[in-house]
């Protein structure tokens, strides 16, 4: 354990302290709270009451008439503190350090309590995470020590950052899973091929093992088009478009294949019925030239025949007169 961390719990104490002087932490990484787990919190407060002591700083300040005015800041326990006025409890149990905490500390303290109750998401942990790095010029394994996780943990939870916004809500409000984040990311200089890759994984239900095979795909794709004349290149779009997947013509010395993902059974079924549905539409128009063609022929025929008429019209006696 930290040894200033050790060193201040010595003199921690518990008081009942009026709800309404204590202070929200301002480095409380934690920015969503779900309602439903709050109720269901403040219905268990209302029961048992507040099991676990919230941990709060004290400030003392002196008042125009020379007494002290004492307020509270939060430090831990922010979801204890608003199921708490949920209930309408006046007073709620809190540890007070009195080691007069920096602003580290206190955000440490934060990070820490949601850290071990698993409440903070991906992309609010990755905030408090950089918050460290930047404003405390903490390394990335100096966090990773405080936190009680390794250095690569810490650096890919920072890495989430580099996310676009949209992609970022999507992993809190858990659209996408963290592990979504490192074939996305794999994306970063290729926004177009990102932004297609992040609509499958969403409206497809893609697994984070295929969302990383096609990723590593796009990647040297790039590379791969080179081998593509203009003509396949608009080939393999016009099919992709066609098909509603991603489309590949890999050429060989000797012609080449077409590669068609497919995520699912669903997919591929639906693969299967867009070039049925194609066949049949091509076999029906096949089908109308056929009597079109005939048709025409016919229409050429008669119109040749009428001609003839005309001409045998002509020289017919009873076209002349006397």
């Amino acid at each position: 354990m930290d040894a200033k961390l050790a060193e201040a719990q010595r003199y921690d104490s518990v008081f009942w302290i009026e709800v309404e002087k204590i202070q929200p932490n301002p480095y409380q990484p934690r920015k969503e709270f779900d309602e439903l787990n709050l109720k269901t919190l403040a219905e268990s407060i209302r029961q048992y009451g507040v099991l676990q002591p919230l941990v709060v700083t004290r400030t003392e300040t002196e008042k125009e008439d020379g007494g002290l005015q004492t307020s509270y800041e939060l430090i831990a326990g922010e979801r204890r503190l608003r199921a708490s006025k949920l209930v309408g409890l006046r007073e709620v149990p809190a540890v007070i350090r009195t080691q007069n905490e920096d602003s580290q500390m206190k955000l440490e303290l934060a990070i820490i309590e949601n850290l071990q109750r698993e409440d903070l998401n991906a992309v609010d942990r990755a905030k408090a995470f950089d918050l460290l790095a930047q404003k405390f010029k903490l390394t990335h394994a100096e966090i990773g020590k405080k936190m009680g996780k390794s250095r690569e943990y810490v650096s890919n939870s920072i890495r989430l950052l580099g996310l676009p916004e949209e992609m970022q809500e999507a992993i809190r409000s858990k659209n996408i899973t963290e592990g979504h984040a490192r074939p996305l990311l794999m994306l970063s200089d290729r926004p177009d091929e990102q932004a297609t890759l992040y609509k499958e994984i969403v409206t497809r239900k893609i697994s984070v093992r295929d969302s990383e095979q096609l990723a590593r795909r796009i990647a040297v794709e790039k590379t791969r088009k080179n081998d593509l004349s203009p003509e396949l290149q608009k080939l393999e779009k016009e099919l992709s478009d066609a098909l509603g997947t991603r489309v590949h013509i890999e050429r060989a010395e000797s012609g080449g294949k077409v590669v068609i993902d497919f995520f699912s059974e669903d997919d591929l079924s639906a693969i299967r019925n867009h070039i049925a549905e194609e066949a049949v539409k091509e076999e029906e128009l096949s089908e109308e030239e056929i009597v079109e063609d005939v048709e025409n022929a016919l229409e050429g025929v008669v119109e040749e025949k009428k001609e003839e008429k005309k001409d045998d019209d002509l020289y017919n006696i009873s076209g002349f007169t006397v």
